[in-house]
């Protein structure tokens, strides 16, 4: 079979589709990954093939309208605080990333003829190429749950390309593929989902014998994910690791080469840089982050407490479910004052129960089926498709 992944516009949407991806590969199927430019180097460095369907840059679509014009990302002032009209404009980006991608999305197809086009969750051009080709299209989850808020902005934003391929709306998945803990899924699930195992799939470095031993005392990770640049999120970052550093531990901040001597500036004493999270946290005895999804994720893979101080109001709602698992803590930006992070920090490394019940869910995620197991549902659902 040739099975075609299709990923957002940044490396985050690319690894948690890599275990399943290469699982497919292992058996003996074809395998190509869709991304855009940005990302393609997180798919090579996984040992998997990509193709680019978009030299723009992920966040040219998302802070800019399709004349190229920069918008705000909330029209009305006044409707700041409200997280349903932030959620519907992040929507509507990534619409308008789909709709940049869609036709070189369907060119590609039109090339290779895959059987089957398994989207990450916010990829909208791959339900829309699949129904195009009459194909099954496969919905993996990238993070413990997205607001429906989103997929209505993308769905506003994509309506001329939905009326161009004959649609009314967004097509649903044939199969949704869950990597949360079940215990940590949002309650109103959209639809029933195939659970698989998360399994980190991040781009790894050289290892150094500190990332794999456990420090004298206890270590912290800081971290707003793989997208932070200069003017994108990398102030709230140092701003962070400036108030843990005064507490008695070990602080990494884990973020990209590219800014990791301003981090070293700014914040004397830490190590910052690229970091093999998978391998890092397990030596770690808790995790500070932006709320993204892949962090949370790994974090709960290694069974340590986090602390979220969420960027974005979609953010929020899964950091809270982790809250209401007793398996961290959550602060606002506006409430994450260096006494609050400082005392959370404390509480979470001093505090027996977060870490107890962080192992237990990752004793949890571990139950769940393997990526290896899921290829067999994904080979059943192409095999009785009816072509």
């Amino acid at each position: 079979m040739r099975m075609l992944f299709v990923a957002g516009g940044s490396p985050s949407t690319v690894f948690p589709l890599v275990p399943l991806a290469t699982a497919v590969r292992n058996v003996g199927h074809e395998v190509v990954v869709a991304v855009t430019d940005y990302a393609v180097e997180s798919v090579t460095h996984a040992g998997l093939s990509a193709t680019s369907v978009s030299s723009t840059h992920m966040f040219e679509y998302m802070f800019k309208d399709r004349t190229g014009r920069p918008i705000s990302e909330l029209p009305d002032p006044e409707q700041a605080t409200d997280p349903h009209v932030s959620l519907i404009s992040h929507g509507h980006g990534m619409g308008r990333l789909a709709a940049g991608c869609l036709d070189r999305l369907v060119s590609f197809c039109e090339d290779w003829r895959p059987d089957v086009i398994i989207g990450s969750t916010l990829s909208f051009a791959a339900q829309i190429a699949a129904s195009r080709f009459g194909i099954p299209y496969v919905k993996h989850a990238v993070c413990p749950g997205e607001p429906p808020d989103v997929d209505r902005g993308a769905e506003a934003e994509l309506a001329p390309e939905l009326e161009r391929f004959g649609l009314d709306r967004l097509p649903a998945g044939d199969l949704v593929i869950d990597i949360c803990p079940p215990s940590v899924r949002p309650l109103a699930n959209p639809a029933p989902a195939q659970s698989m195992r998360y399994v980190p799939g991040n781009t790894q470095r050289g290892l150094e014998p500190w990332m794999y031993t456990r420090p004298d005392r206890p270590r912290v990770v800081v971290t707003s994910g793989s997208r932070v640049a200069k003017g994108f999120q990398l102030e709230d970052l140092i701003a962070q690791a400036k108030k843990i550093t005064p507490l008695d531990m070990e602080v990494v901040v884990a973020v990209s080469d590219h800014v990791a001597e301003e981090v070293r500036q700014a914040v004397p004493g830490v190590w910052a840089g690229w970091v093999p999270l998978d391998v890092v946290l397990r030596t770690s005895d808790l995790v500070v982050h932006g709320g993204g999804g892949n962090t949370m994720l790994t974090a709960i893979v290694a069974g340590i407490p986090q602390l979220g101080i969420p960027v974005q109001p979609k953010q929020a709602s899964m950091q809270e479910r982790l809250v209401a698992r007793g398996a961290g803590m959550e602060l606002t930006l506006a409430d994450a004052t260096p006494d609050t992070v400082a005392k959370a920090c404390r509480g979470l490394v001093e505090t027996p129960s977060y870490r107890e019940q962080a192992q237990e869910l990752s004793v949890e995620n571990a139950a769940q089926p393997s990526p290896a197991e899921v290829v067999g549902v994904v080979e059943a659902l192409v095999d009785g498709w009816d072509k």
